[in-house]
């Protein structure tokens, strides 16, 4: 049974877990706790044999306003952990990695740390009022949580530049444009749209989910010719397992896989 939080909602579906950020009266702003409570839904996730994708929102009318830097800010300027090290890091940077699905689903305000949030999940949807801004630059910081590294990837370099240095705040359709999300809904139907890839996604094989995401990682993180080294091993594993069997076996007899991450 899932541990009660303050700052977090968590509600299984069938396999999918939806996390719910839910400091709505301070706009989901993150200070420490919500940090790490964050920190420990997605470990009970990861942990979980039985949830294959999960999904993450803000309740209320925002996503978040990104860090509660009253209280985060001495954290960080200390050099002190914004995570045990035991919990899975939300932005992938700091600590444990994260190695199922997550897909993320915002709307209203979307700022500095909600957009590395987007930056670290794999598959994002946003409701067409989202704002979103990388304001840190207006603060007289920067950006640490990853959009340095990100944003280029994803954006190109001056889609980037033009948001990370200006502190500006645009829309979910110039989001869409430059691939910080990939779908974007009427208001209200944000989540639905993320709670139906996400169940898609927890249909698949486990096992082969799990191998795409590290293949991609690793070539993201490591460069394509260390990615490449690991595609056949990886390929001749996934070979010898049950769930490779059972796919073979719904396509000879045309029905939907019953995949059990064997």
């Amino acid at each position: 049974m899932l541990a009660e939080l303050s700052r977090i909602t968590r509600e299984v579906r069938g396999a999918v877990l939806a996390i719910g950020l839910s400091r709505p009266e301070k706009l989901n702003a993150f200070d420490l706790t919500a940090l790490r409570e964050l920190a420990q839904a997605l470990t009970d996730y990861e942990d979980d044999p039985a949830l294959r994708c999960a999904v993450l929102f803000g309740h209320g009318k925002s996503f978040t306003a990104g860090l509660d830097l009253a209280e985060v800010g001495p954290q960080v300027a200390s050099g002190a952990p914004l995570f045990p090290a035991d919990l899975v890091d939300p932005l992938g940077l700091y600590g444990r990695r994260r190695t199922k699905p997550l897909v993320m689903a915002v709307r209203g305000h979307c700022l500095t740390i909600g957009i590395e949030l987007l930056l670290a999940a794999d598959v994002r949807v946003a409701a067409e009022d989202t704002r979103f801004g990388q304001i840190e630059i207006n603060r007289g910081i920067f950006p640490f949580g990853g959009a340095t590294l990100r944003l280029p990837q994803v954006a190109g370099w001056g889609n980037a530049m033009r948001w990370l240095l200006t502190g500006d705040l645009f829309d979910a359709e110039e989001a869409k444009r430059i691939g910080l999300v990939q779908e974007v809904t009427p208001v209200g139907e944000e989540l639905e749209a993320a709670l139906m890839l996400a169940e898609t996604i927890a249909r698949r094989a486990p096992l082969g989910v799990q191998a795409t995401l590290r293949s991609a990682w690793s070539a993201a993180s490591q460069g394509e010719e260390a990615g490449a080294r690991e595609l056949l091993p990886e390929a001749q594993r996934l070979m010898q397992t049950e769930d490779a069997a059972e796919g073979l076996r719904s396509f000879v007899e045309r029905r939907e896989a019953e995949f059990k991450g064997r």
